[in-house]
């Protein structure tokens, strides 16, 4: 699909990756990076050598304006809740995302930042690739973020200093690594899902380390804010982490919190629909125009996300509006109820997750999914009973299923498409 809409006849890729997707459609041969390589000459080396280093720089800066409003790159979105889009992104919109975060991130030559996030999703991206090219320190990659064993052996071999992930991730990482481990890490910055507070506790405890949350969209390039280390200069104490929210917007971005059906600006502390404008927002959609113009007015990209900001300015991100549930005429939020049922657990890693199905009477009702092997299904039925959220919001006993493992994408986000159709197939052949 993605290489149909984007208008892609040809791959170039290495020959060891198309063995590991032996069933991947391929609609004609790929050029492989190994016969490519093999062809390419001693004097080919040379002469690409001299011209790197002897043409002028000012040669390759000619006219960057008219490059600048280009597509760069066209990053399918994750899908968690529809048909992934084709999101555009122009060079501008890439190295705008870069420049901001390196205006509040102290990074150095000698940095090494680590990741295992793909390509494919936009935080591994700009945060990986583009970050630290432009700003001109090394970087380790591993393959997948699902080996943490081997993932904190590459950390400590290269004495990374900067981390890029996802709190599921980290949550691995941290029962797999040692202090020592991890000595030479100055910034863990995360994003795609909410850090909890346990998390955020413990790894602070074993490490000495704060996991600077962050905020962003694939839309949006993808960072909007991050919390950052607290700065004291002579005797001046300023704020940057406050736990819980997702720091302040990064230089040149802009947000606001309107109404979610009328639009109208909301108070600060009072929650609503999160708008962010800047040099970050996509050019749109890939043949979309339409779905492009419905999330971006005047500027303003809708990001269908439920927030508020502080009087300190820290934004808090309370639900995705596609994450609740009209039930008798009550908005119920999946996110509260996921939340107080791990807090009272005592779970970092996402053991429920919690969607709905159609309800004849009531519009809707929740559905929970555990992972059977290990969650107890008495503690976990107990856990709810004693809660102190809604009666409206708990699930019934037949609704509290059990999963091999809940299902997750590679950005690190629920498969809430995934999680609907568990529910739907489960209860309805019961």
């Amino acid at each position: 699909s993605s290489l149909k809409q984007c208008g892609i006849t040809k791959i170039i890729t290495s020959g060891l990756f198309v063995k590991k997707l032996a069933d991947f459609p391929f609609n004609e041969e790929p050029l492989y990076i190994e016969d490519i390589l093999s062809r390419i000459t001693l004097l080919d080396k040379l002469s690409s050598y001299f011209k790197a280093k002897f043409i002028s720089v000012k040669l390759l800066d000619k006219n960057p304006s008219k490059c600048a409003d280009k597509t760069a790159t066209i990053i399918f979105s994750s899908g968690s809740t529809a048909e992934p889009k084709g999101v555009m992104l122009s060079h501008h919109n890439v190295s705008s995302n870069v420049e901001s975060l390196r205006m509040v991130l102290k990074v150095n030559k000698k940095d090494n930042l680590f990741s295992a996030l793909p390509f494919f999703h936009s935080f591994g991206y700009t945060g990986s690739v583009w970050f630290p090219l432009i700003s001109g320190f090394s970087t380790t990659f591993h393959v997948t973020p699902l080996e943490p064993a081997k993932v904190v052996e590459m950390i400590a071999a290269n004495h990374s200093s900067i981390l890029i992930s996802t709190p599921t991730f980290l949550s691995a990482y941290m029962k797999k690594a040692s202090p020592e481990d991890f000595k030479y890490m100055r910034y863990v910055i995360a994003g795609a899902e909410k850090v909890k507070n346990t998390l955020a506790e413990q790894f602070q405890e074993k490490f000495n380390l704060q996991i600077l949350e962050g905020y962003g969209a694939t839309e949006l390039s993808p960072m909007v804010s991050v919390n950052l280390p607290d700065v004291e200069i002579h005797g001046v104490y300023q704020i940057g982490l406050k736990k819980g929210t997702v720091g302040h917007p990064l230089p040149g971005v802009s947000v606001k919190i309107v109404d979610r059906e009328t639009f109208a600006p909301m108070k600060t502390g009072e929650s609503g629909l999160l708008l962010v404008k800047g040099p970050n927002v996509m050019k749109g959609y890939l043949n979309n125009p339409q779905k492009t113009k419905e999330v971006i007015k005047d500027g303003w990209y809708n990001t269908g996300d439920i927030a508020f900001i502080d009087n300190e300015g820290f934004i808090t991100i309370t639900d995705r509006l596609s994450r609740f549930s009209k039930i008798g005429g009550e908005m119920v939020s999946h996110v509260a109820v996921e939340d107080a049922i791990m807090t009272a657990m005592g779970l970092t890693n996402q053991l429920i997750a919690v969607t709905s199905i159609p309800d004849e009477k009531k519009g809707e009702q929740i559905v929970l999914i555990y992972t059977k092997d290990q969650i107890d299904i008495q503690k976990l039925k107990e856990t709810i009973s004693k809660s102190e959220i809604p009666n409206l919001w708990k699930p019934k006993n037949e609704n509290i299923i059990p999963a091999d493992a809940i299902s997750i994408l590679g950005s690190g986000k629920l498969d809430l498409k995934a999680l609907k159709s568990m529910a739907l197939n489960k209860i309805n052949l019961e």
